[in-house]
């Protein structure tokens, strides 16, 4: 089974002088569950090499087991400094692929032509896709053959507006996932959300169970 991961490269909190990046958590437990599975993981990001960290995402209070276990690995922590330039990934050499959240994504990869076309080809292809948090914003360009948004009629999930708010990045991000995705056609749900072979997860809490969902889709198609 070959996983591609793709994360975001952006890194700039809108106009707040702050950082931000991908989520570790988010990063770390569905890798590995794809390591345990035996998968040949490949990472890929926008421009390549070392994708931009929430510095928030590495505080105490939002570490887990994952997050520990992916300090203490040098093989892990060399495999993500060197991630692949998105516009040389080829999705055919893959069988599924997945989307780590964090901020980033909503102001790169959700407009993104290399994203957006991989999204596409993946689900035409028939093979299967999860995106958590933040990141099902990627889907915002996409669309299906018929030119109709891709998650139109669609269960799908993703952080919420009232999330947002918690956070107090309301104002700050450049779109919410919520209100575009309903705008687009989804029909909005919680937590871990499946339709067909598009595969979504609500925050990083989810990040290991839409894993566990992806790989249960990939080997139902397997089978």
């Amino acid at each position: 089974m070959k996983v591609l991961m793709v994360l975001t490269s952006h890194d700039e909190l809108g106009d707040t002088g702050k950082k931000t990046g991908f989520w570790l958590e988010e990063f770390a437990a569905p890798y590995y569950r794809f390591v345990e599975a035996g998968a040949d993981i490949t990472i890929a990001s926008p421009q390549g090499g070392q994708p931009p960290l929430d510095p928030t995402s590495n505080e105490p209070a939002n570490q887990t087991d994952a997050t520990h276990r992916f300090e203490a690995d040098t093989e892990a922590q060399q495999a993500l400094a060197t991630t692949v330039r998105l516009d040389s990934v080829d999705v055919a050499d893959f069988d599924t692929v997945f989307y780590p959240g964090g901020h980033g994504p909503l102001w790169d990869l959700a407009e993104d032509q290399d994203s957006i076309t991989l999204i596409e080809t993946s689900i035409r292809t028939g093979k299967p896709i999860a995106l958590v948090c933040h990141a099902p914003g990627a889907l915002r360009h996409t669309r299906n053959e018929d030119g109709t948004p891709l998650v139109a009629g669609r269960k799908v999930t993703g952080f919420t507006n009232s999330e947002e708010e918690a956070v107090q990045l309301t104002d700050i991000v450049p779109f919410l996932v919520e209100d575009e995705l309903t705008k687009l056609g989804g029909d909005w749900e919680s937590y871990v959300v499946e339709d067909g072979l598009l595969i979504t997860g609500q925050n990083p809490a989810s990040s290991a169970a839409a894993a566990d969902a992806l790989l249960a889709k990939f080997a139902a198609l397997s089978a």
